[in-house]
């Protein structure tokens, strides 16, 4: 099924209503009595959505089929109660009936053809006939309709240096999708768009090679200040111009710390983890980092951009240069080492992957899980997988703290079995964009989507202490996760305010293999309270200390134990 089901599928159905309200030259106002009959239609929509989603945990498909088809019933144009109905019957074995809803959800325009590809609900379907037919209908309409919104056109081949014509027509094509699709339309008036647009267009024209063109774009795009909008440049220019070292870094009490050294080359050299860089080719380090770094980076809060500057893009240069660092130890001494760099591949192959989820049990009974990642479906179902063993425990102690997201779907998964009641998760906003209204002279508005509501794991329950722990490195997904456990009232949030970086990217192809993300959905808690460009604020904040670090003690965790009742 989509990845994220009841999450889209509650918000599909608050769409569903709110195009029924009627429009004229002037809004027209509902009567109360079909106001009434809309919002009994809604909740009857969403019942039968939660039923589905009983009959699937209980793998009784037939009966979450039924409950679709009533859902249909009601509204056809909803793509997912279709689509989902069609993975029910497949499931259930029921090819005929799978392949007649896979067609009805095809006809209301649900074309997540990679999602479809994917999806393991599916796969008893492949070796029917009717698969591929289905499949090549799918991409044969993805083709049409990108025609008008991301053309193939924008897909050329890279090249060191692209014409003037296709900088200006990437240029172009960023600042027209930024313009009518990100959602914090304040910021665009803030910096007068289409004034950065003119300033940025003899730049780009000036620029000597795609290297150049790209960093200016991600100049362009880091004035909006949004974690989840932003420009890739395009995979060559990895090897080349966008290179890092060979180890890790954080921003630990203001100072740039090591954290981790994979070449033994350096070790040797005295580049360990707890050692301080202080200046980088005779600048002082964080003089050089917002010169050379913080130009480009995409980020939503102050914490984010140092997340972005210090860790993840932390000297990030071009492969030919070899960067001269100065060091500080413990006891004070200084030395200097030239640094050669890496590409991000290199390094991410160097250093061992986190795994999504891990477990372990702590002295006291106390369950420690880490969950990591969003990325995919694992830490949810290995969390599932291991939630007899987990459950024995008097407290869980949940570490989102290096979390960078993913599918929300996951994270409520797992906080489905903290609680046995239905909760709520976060407020969305998108713009409302119409045309007409601009001829009319009429504000643009943006359109809410209230929180959702979603079920509770009635087969799976703890009920002992439960405390969280974030940081700046908690982004998106794991920040919709600390939300709703922190509307939920279920137990502390412990460490460091997150990211404050979540929200819905539309993807957009850029000349010479390139790509951008803008982000078009706000997010909020359920009774409005900001937190991107803000971050989820702990209950108990802890800051670790660089003397801790140097003492391999985790202080965040230290203090969430000291919470812990006997």
């Amino acid at each position: 099924m989509k990845i994220s089901t009841f999450t889209q599928l509650a918000r599909s159905i608050t769409i569903a209503f709110a195009a029924m309200q009627p429009m004229g030259l002037a809004l027209a106002q509902t009567t109360a009595s079909s106001a009434i009959e809309q919002q009994d239609q809604r909740k009857l929509l969403q019942q039968y959505a939660n039923q589905a989603q009983a009959a699937l945990n209980a793998k009784d498909y037939l009966s979450a089929a039924a409950q679709y088809e009533k859902a249909y019933a009601i509204d056809s144009s909803i793509t997912d109660l279709s689509y989902n109905a069609a993975c029910a019957y497949a499931l259930a074995g029921k090819i005929d009936l799978a392949f007649a809803w896979l067609d009805k959800s095809f006809k209301a325009g649900y074309l997540n053809l990679e999602h479809v590809k994917k999806d393991s609900d599916l796969d008893v379907l492949h070796a029917d006939a009717r698969w591929n037919n289905y499949l090549d209908r799918v991409q044969a309409q993805v083709k049409r309709d990108a025609k008008l919104w991301n053309s193939e056109v924008w897909k050329s081949p890279y090249a060191e240096q692209l014409s003037e014509d296709q900088r200006i027509a990437g240029l172009s094509k960023l600042w027209s999708e930024v313009k009518y699709n990100f959602v914090y339309t304040d910021t665009l008036k803030e910096l007068d768009w289409d004034a950065v647009y003119l300033k940025f267009l003899p730049r780009v024209k000036a620029a000597t090679n795609t290297l150049d063109y790209y960093k200016v774009l991600m100049e362009m795009a880091a004035l909006l200040k949004d974690g989840h909008t932003g420009v890739t440049p395009p995979g060559p220019l990895f090897a080349v111009g966008f290179t890092v070292p060979p180890f890790k870094t954080r921003l630990i009490e203001g100072k740039v710390i090591i954290t981790d050294v994979i070449d033994e080359a350096l070790r040797k050299q005295g580049l360990l983890p707890g050692v301080e860089i202080t200046r980088i080719n005779q600048e002082p380090v964080k003089e050089w980092s917002f010169k050379n770094t913080a130009p480009y980076a995409s980020a939503s809060t102050p914490q984010d951009l140092e997340s972005r500057m210090f860790i993840y893009q932390f000297l990030v240069g071009g492969k030919a240069e070899k960067p001269l660092i100065e060091l500080r130890n413990a006891e004070g001494k200084t030395w200097s080492v030239e640094v050669e760099r890496i590409s991000f591949g290199q390094r991410n192959k160097d250093f061992a992957r986190t795994p999504a989820f891990s477990w372990k049990l702590l002295p006291g009974n106390i369950a420690y899980v880490a969950l990591n990642s969003f990325g995919d479906e694992t830490a949810a179902k290995e969390y599932l997988k291991n939630f007899n063993e987990i459950s024995k425990a008097k407290a869980i102690i949940f570490d989102v703290r290096t979390n960078g997201g993913g599918s929300s779907n996951v994270g409520y998964q797992v906080l489905a079995t903290i609680t046995d009641k239905d909760f709520a998760t976060s407020r969305a906003e998108t713009r409302d964009y119409k045309p007409s209204y601009r001829a009319w002279g009429r504000k643009e508005n943006n359109f809410v989507f209230d929180a959702y509501r979603q079920s509770a794991n009635p087969q799976l329950q703890f009920k002992g202490q439960v405390i969280v722990l974030t940081s700046a490195q908690t982004y998106s997904a794991a920040e919709d996760f600390t939300v709703a456990f922190d509307t939920m009232k279920r137990g502390t949030i412990i460490g460091e305010a997150t990211g404050g970086s979540t929200g819905q990217p539309l993807m957009i192809d850029l000349p010479g293999g390139g790509s951008a993300r803008i982000c078009t959905k706000k997010d909020s808690y359920a009774d409005g309270k900001p937190f991107v460009g803000v971050g989820i604020q702990p209950q108990i904040v802890v800051h670790p200390s660089l003397a801790d670090f140097r003492a391999n003690r985790d202080t965040v965790l230290e203090a969430a134990l000291k919470q812990i009742k006997p």
